[in-house]
């Protein structure tokens, strides 16, 4: 992204009629406003930091970000996203029931279109009810993490990413594990913000254009509402976890 461009994007970030955000204020698994970026790193480093109760994750705030907890209804999403689940579950039932001797193939066929608009639906709700936060996520081998880690906290609070990060500390599985960095966005359907995110992680060296840490499948976007609905791969719905793929947006296309 040229230099021009970012300057505006990280202007447009600004928000001079509110304080600094920050909420995580007083929190000790958060960044403070009284404290340099270093030395949150070295209060927390996420490879020697151990999960906790106080500490499940390990969170930085971009000062500046619109986006405010009291923005959204959650409450209200949860409640219409369940309602639009169960229905797609009884459909399902109703279909799987009605085509017992069927293909496993055809039911599928017959399936595929209702995931489609439940996906709509579900996506929907979240934009009415505000609940449209999302975020890139990286998985940096332990090694890397604390080094992937002070990239993200600094780009974050520069404003050169989005609204927030956080990443996993130390859960006890030593070097075995990756750990997940989350780059927070305000709005998965703000294609402009999101791909602009994506592009300066590019730019930091956190993601390849073939892919993350050499990996050819790259890094997924995921809607903080399918994370809260608990969609996952393999999830009982059928719907896919994640909405972007890093591949397909670098290289011009949307999923």
């Amino acid at each position: 992204m040229a230099a021009a461009s970012r300057a505006k994007a990280q202007a447009s970030s600004l928000s001079p009629s509110k304080p600094l955000y920050n909420p995580y204020e007083g929190q000790i698994c958060g960044r403070q406003l009284s404290e340099s970026v270093e030395e949150f790193l070295k209060r927390l480093p996420p490879l020697t930091t151990h999960v906790s109760l106080k500490c499940p994750w390990i969170f930085i705030a971009n000062p500046h970000a619109r986006s405010r907890p009291t923005d959204y209804d959650q409450g209200s999403f949860m409640q219409a996203a369940d309602g639009l689940l169960q229905e797609f579950t009884k459909e399902k039932t109703d279909i799987e029931k009605s085509m017992v001797r069927k293909a496993k193939g055809t039911i599928t066929k017959k399936l595929t279109p209702l995931r489609k608009v439940l996906e709509e639906n579900l996506l929907a709700k979240a934009k009415e009810t505000k609940f449209t936060s999302g975020k890139w996520m990286l998985f940096p081998y332990p090694e890397e993490v604390n080094e992937q880690w002070a990239i993200v906290a600094e780009a974050t609070v520069n404003r050169e990413l989005g609204t927030a990060a956080k990443v996993a500390p130390d859960n006890g599985d030593g070097d075995r594990t990756p750990r997940l960095i989350c780059i927070y966005t305000k709005d998965f359907s703000d294609m402009e913000d999101v791909k602009r995110v994506l592009e300066r992680m590019v730019e930091l060296g956190l993601v390849k254009r073939r892919g993350a840490g050499g990996a050819e499948r790259g890094i997924h976007y995921k809607a903080d509402a399918f994370t809260d609905l608990g969609i996952v791969s393999g999830n009982e719905w059928g719907l896919k976890p994640s909405l972007y793929a890093s591949k397909e947006l670098l290289e011009g296309g949307k999923k």
